[in-house]
């Protein structure tokens, strides 16, 4: 994937391979030993079902959704579902 600078991904929206429109990126999480990048951190659709997405929440309830489920990104941030 080639790079992409952090301040072009801010409220992007997150959709899921299925189609899924899973909600607004808020954030992403990053390993500070390797410098990783672990989570993004996802603001959730108010017409998403919770129960439908198999990714874990934060304590705000803010989907994690690992980095490495990244697929694609465009006019969308695409993750694996």
């Amino acid at each position: 994937m080639p790079e992409i600078l952090a301040e072009n991904l801010s409220g992007k929206a997150v959709m899921g391979s299925d189609g899924t429109e899973l909600g607004m990126l808020y954030n992403i999480t990053m390993d500070l030993k390797t410098g990783e990048l672990a989570d993004l951190l996802v603001e959730p659709d108010e017409q998403l079902q919770r129960d439908a997405v198999e990714f874990s929440a934060d304590d705000q309830g803010r989907f994690q959704v690992p980095v490495k489920r990244v697929q694609a990104v465009k006019d969308y941030i695409v993750v694996q579902r």
